[in-house]
């Protein structure tokens, strides 16, 4: 693929865990610029996709191809910024927000790890921007849910990473913070750069994503909000139209 191609390209790809199968032959694109949704119930293989593309799981087989370049590549380059969930975060760890925000800047430090004077200037940039400059000091466990997803989103923004992974970014998350998540994602996604988010909250996905792809272990359908949120298309997935728009 080259540098011109699509964001996220997978093709073929199968997951196990054990005997269990997490993924079956999944095929996706998402072109550059744009806000995908990935939709499923849980066990669906949101999370499992995920992990294939950051490179914490590895495929039974498949190919994943991540802005034109080998996901290690594309990862060592910086190219690429996964924000979990929040049960997969040690909030005790003793570090602040402008730690958490500076490892985004880490590709970029040297082996030293030592920020320089544009290390800081991003970084001081990227939590302002998420509105958190009152809190820059403040340990990450001591903040709430919805300022911890800020923090991450903003250490993607310091990293200046074209892909972004989000994992259930709105659970937990009070109203405010998740109206500036939204506005952010759709401010990254105006730059260019591709944002692939998990929700439950299929009722806020017109809203949010300019196309969704529905997830259950297979692809059950792929494209426009309006194609994808249809009672016959999610019954594929959820066994019936779930009530009110949402997930179980």
């Amino acid at each position: 693929m080259s540098a011109g191609s699509d964001a996220v390209r997978v093709r073929g790809l199968t997951v196990r865990y054990g005997e269990v199968l997490a993924l079956d032959d999944v095929d996706l694109d998402v072109a550059p610029g744009r806000v995908c949704g990935l939709l499923g119930v849980n066990g669906s293989g949101k999370s499992s996709l995920f992990k294939a593309l950051i490179g914490t799981l590895r495929p039974d087989r498949g190919e994943i191809v991540l802005l034109g370049r080998d996901p290690a590549a594309a990862r060592r380059a910086g190219a690429v910024s996964y924000v979990p969930q929040a049960d997969a975060v040690d909030w005790a760890f003793p570090v602040g927000v402008t730690d958490v925000v500076t490892m985004g800047r880490y590709g970029r430090m040297g082996p030293m790890r030592r920020p320089k004077q544009a290390d800081r200037t991003a970084v001081a940039g990227a939590i302002e921007r998420v509105g958190l400059t009152d809190l820059a000091g403040r340990q990450i466990g001591a903040l709430s849910g919805g300022q911890r997803k800020r923090a991450f989103l903003a250490r993607a923004i310091a990293q200046d990473a074209s892909l972004l992974l989000l994992d259930e970014p709105f659970s937990g998350v009070d109203k405010g913070s998740e109206a500036t998540i939204v506005a952010l994602l759709h401010a990254m996604r105006d730059e260019g750069r591709t944002v692939l988010v998990s929700t439950h909250d299929l009722a806020a996905v017109p809203d949010l994503c300019d196309e969704a792809v529905l997830l259950a272990r297979r692809v059950i359908a792929h494209g426009t909000p309006e194609h994808v949120l249809t009672p016959d298309v999610l019954a594929g997935a959820f066994g019936a139209p779930p009530t009110r728009g949402r997930a179980a």
